[in-house]
């Protein structure tokens, strides 16, 4: 093992020298890089011959280490490039965690001394996004599309905390979710209808529960005709429509001008004749403009972070008291009834299957301060299941061509 090390130092060696003389990148060009690799070994091979040079025992092993250390992440780059982890996170260099099928495991991966510190700065590279004692916390993506958040110390205790949440589309419609079990034909059906018949949809779940990929989902069922404008903080939403704009926060520089919050983007969405709004998620005071937007009879979808369905809707009436003290329960409260149609539910279950626990309505009444609901499909016994509920706007079901009540299996 020391020697197959050595090797592979001296290799990685000759490869980057190589790489500065010829002015390549490995990140913007990886394939020169490639070549390069497999030629440096090649020769290191026959000179290790006739050399004291230790022999190279695993060539594809040790040109796979040296493109990981030189095109990749390094140690955490065989992670990436494994379809079965869904997260990486990092609390110390010794303490190197991914996730499979939504249970985390420690991995035997160490990073050596600044190894971390490193890799933190080739990652942000591409994105224009820094980390320093100014900008302690960093949202970016990966050129992957994998989500990168990184904090720094003295805000963590000793060592950098890392996250890299990958990237890893599992479905790309209602469909593929019913082949995944995360949700029922029947369900899909009705969900595909809301969509298409121009109904608002709030995705709410807990961290990892699928939330994104639902609303990758949900926006496939969007007409191909409309115009899409989307707000994220990092990019994260694909949707395959021809007509789609999308838009990510940018963080302040160096000054500290020039950031751009969630809640600017979308301000400015509005501006940019939109057809549907998608917020990739709300977490603050963005709540209320997007509550305005769709009080405005804008069609739209976002995620939220909440236990369930009714805490979701709580949650849409809390998070606009956070733009000002200006703003109560007496307007936010009837806008949320008036402007969201559906709450749709997901979950994780404990082997970590993702499922879609429950989808609620909101008929737009309220009592007080409370925004009614009426479940349309509830969780029973571990399924998904017709409850009593029905969503609003009936009308519009009607005029996209639906029977809803055959949607709901109301009517055979």
């Amino acid at each position: 093992m020391a020697a197959a090390r050595s090797a592979v130092d001296v290799v990685d060696g000759e490869v980057r020298e190589l790489i500065r003389r010829r002015g390549l990148d490995p990140f913007v060009d990886p394939a020169p890089v490639r070549v390069l690799v497999r030629d440096v070994l090649a020769d290191y091979s026959e000179r290790s011959l006739s050399s004291a040079l230790p022999p190279v025992g695993d060539p594809e092993a040790v040109a796979r280490d040296v493109l990981d250390r030189v095109a990749g992440y390094g140690p955490l780059q065989r992670y990436l490039d494994d379809p079965e982890v869904e997260e990486i996170w990092v609390n110390a260099p010794g303490r190197v965690f991914v996730a499979r099928r939504g249970r985390s495991e420690l991995t035997t991966t160490v990073l050596g001394p600044g190894q971390l510190a490193d890799l933190v700065e080739r990652m942000l590279r591409t994105s224009g996004r820094r980390v320093d004692m100014s900008t302690p916390f960093v949202d970016a993506m990966l050129p992957d599309g994998s989500r990168l958040h990184v904090v720094i110390p003295d805000v963590t205790r000793r060592h950098m905390a890392v996250n890299i949440r990958k990237f890893v589309l599992q479905a790309h419609s209602l469909d593929e979710l019913v082949a995944l079990g995360t949700l029922t034909a029947q369900v899909a059906r009705f969900l595909d209808a809301s969509v298409a018949a121009g109904l608002n949809v709030l995705v709410s779940g807990g961290t990892q529960a699928g939330k994104t990929t639902l609303l990758n989902c949900l926006c496939a069922a969007i007409p191909a005709r409309e115009r899409v404008i989307t707000c994220e903080e990092v990019f994260e939403l694909r949707v395959p429509l021809p007509d789609v704009v999308a838009m990510q926060t940018r963080q302040a520089n160096l000054e500290g001008a020039g950031e751009i919050p969630l809640r600017r983007l979308v301000k400015e969405a509005l501006r940019m004749r939109p057809s549907r709004l998608v917020v990739g998620e709300v977490r603050q005071e963005e709540c209320l403009d997007l509550l305005i937007a769709l009080n405005s009879g804008l069609p739209g979808m976002c995620t939220l972070h909440a236990n369930s369905a009714r805490e979701a809707v709580v949650k849409m009436c809390t998070l606009p008291l956070l733009a000002g003290e200006n703003i109560g329960h007496a307007f936010v409260v009837p806008t949320v009834a008036s402007s969201v149609d559906l709450v749709v539910h997901v979950g994780t279950d404990p082997s970590g299957q993702r499922r879609v626990r429950e989808v609620v309505a909101l008929p737009g009444r309220t009592e007080g301060s409370v925004v009614e609901t009426a479940d349309v499909f509830t969780g029973r016994d571990g399924r998904l299941v017709r409850a009593d509920g029905y969503p609003p706007h009936a009308d519009r079901y009607a005029a996209h061509g639906f029977d809803l009540a055959a949607l709901l299996g109301d009517r055979p």
